[in-house]
């Protein structure tokens, strides 16, 4: 029988980097005491009106452009009916006809059989980029049997990316959301950490025949971690086609993902299609925005924005930050998107090199076998390195010199991430790590310890 062929595309929302909600002034900050940022718009009050939050619209444009989309000069507000204790409306503000931002495209690279040496590149199409409002948050207390209601998230200013089932497994879709992630905290336009809930990721999986249509797909609903996200795909297309090698179907269902089981499990069915009743949202015009050339001449700048003023102060991406590490520093294309990876570390790469002769392909080798081995040992982040890229840079100054050894130099790195203060030299000379070059010195030194131990050398002459 011909194989199957797996097919994944991913729902993402990120949270939109802003001080206040998307269309209320309410404050937004994670984890303050329950029900304290709540507006009375974002409680529905009868009467309260939506007011749209400038920050949140540049951001969604921002990310749009650096998601290589296209950016509709006018985008519309729908209101998307559902019953939730955590909405207390009974609908979600969102963009369902015409959305801020279309047709874009995201480029990632991978590993193939786990070597970091073979890396290809690969394109997943962004469908479209929507703004809409989260929901609060239910806190089911088990013990008391009752469900409690926080609207501290009510509100908050979301993006939702919607990618084209471009992805064939687990592997590939954490590789595009990590550059996702990247691009957005580049940005700034979301910080985009999962453990606070501030990216979260819909998988929607399926497997069929080649040359056959589509199969039945299921959605595995709010992964919250990169590894996860694998784990939950490839269990899904591997339980799938288990399902229907022995002779099942499979149900157009909604899943939850175990990660103590690492498995999915059915959250509901979705076979009666839930109708949302979209309607235009009333108490919203349309979003408008410019670009140069259709940007009226009297217009206060401040009411209005410019995809075009935005465009030009895109920051570097990270593929393009790669590709200057290769070019400026002769490193391997694997090693720069390490460095990308963890926070600070390029930065930190740049410090080290600035600040020393060593060549930087043997400056990489200590950062990534050394320093980075040594912070995921002990869990800390590169920002709180006992070892600054100044002390480092001293170090493999000495080293450079040929004043230590590479071993000497392994030993005072060890000294230092004590983060006692002492400089790597002080550290040297306490320790006696130099390297002797001067010939007259080494001479009397091996004189004092044949001086020092005569019995043992007329052993050895009379061995």
């Amino acid at each position: 029988l011909a194989p199957w062929v797996p097919v994944v595309g991913l729902e993402i929302h990120a949270q939109i980097s802003s001080n206040s909600k998307l269309f209320s002034g309410s404050q937004v900050q994670f984890a303050a005491p329950p029900n304290s940022l709540v507006s009375f718009f974002d409680a529905s009050l009868p009467g309260t009106l939506p007011v749209l939050n400038r920050r949140c619209v540049e951001a969604a444009v921002m990310t749009g452009l650096a998601l290589n989309c296209s950016i509709n000069k006018k985008s519309l507000f729908d209101r998307k009916h559902y019953f939730y204790a955590d909405l207390p409306a009974g609908y979600q503000i969102t963009q369902q006809r015409v959305p801020i931002a279309v047709n874009g495209s995201l480029s990632y690279s991978l590993c193939i059989d786990n070597k970091m040496s073979q890396m290809v590149t690969k394109t997943v199409r962004i469908k479209q980029i929507q703004l809409e409002q989260d929901s609060g948050k239910s806190l089911h207390d088990d013990t008391r049997s009752q469900t409690l209601v926080d609207l501290n998230r009510a509100g908050v200013g979301l993006m939702e990316v919607v990618m084209e089932p471009d992805m064939c497994c687990g592997e590939e879709a954490a590789a595009a959301v990590r550059e996702l992630q990247l691009i957005l905290q580049t940005l700034g336009s979301s910080q985009a950490v999962m453990a606070e809930g501030q990216l979260r990721v819909d998988a929607n999986v399926s497997v069929h025949h080649p040359g056959e249509p589509y199969g039945v797909r299921t959605e595995v609903k709010n992964i919250n971690s990169i590894r996860f996200l694998a784990k939950a795909i490839d269990y899904e297309i591997q339980r799938q086609i288990e399902e229907l090698e022995n002779g099942g179907t499979i149900l157009n269902e909604t899943r939850a993902f175990d990660s103590k089981l690492g498995c999915t499990v059915p959250m509901r069915d979705k076979e009666g299609k839930q109708d949302y009743r979209f309607m235009p949202e009333p108490n919203l015009p349309p979003l408008i925005l410019y670009d140069a050339k259709s940007l009226p001449a009297n217009m206060n700048h401040q009411q209005v924005i410019n995809i075009d003023w935005i465009h030009e102060r895109l920051p570097d991406l990270p593929s393009v930050k790669r590709k200057k590490l290769v070019e400026q520093y002769g490193i391997l294309p694997e090693h720069s998107f390490t460095l990308l990876n963890e926070d600070g570390l390029a930065e930190f790469f740049e410090s080290v090199v600035k600040r020393t002769q060593m060549k930087p392909k043997k400056v990489i080798g200590w950062i990534l076998k050394d320093l980075l081995s040594y912070l995921k040992q002990h869990s800390l982040t590169v920002k709180e390195s006992p070892v600054s890229s100044f002390l480092l840079a001293d170090l493999l100054n000495l080293l450079e010199k040929k004043e230590i050894s590479s071993t000497a130099a392994k030993q005072v790195l060890a000294e230092l991430w004590k983060g006692e203060g002492k400089t790597p030299l002080e550290i040297v000379k306490e320790q006696k790590l130099e390297l002797l070059q001067d010939q007259k010195e080494l001479e009397q030194i091996c004189q004092a310890v044949i001086d020092g131990h005569k019995n043992e050398v007329i052993m050895m002459v009379l061995g």
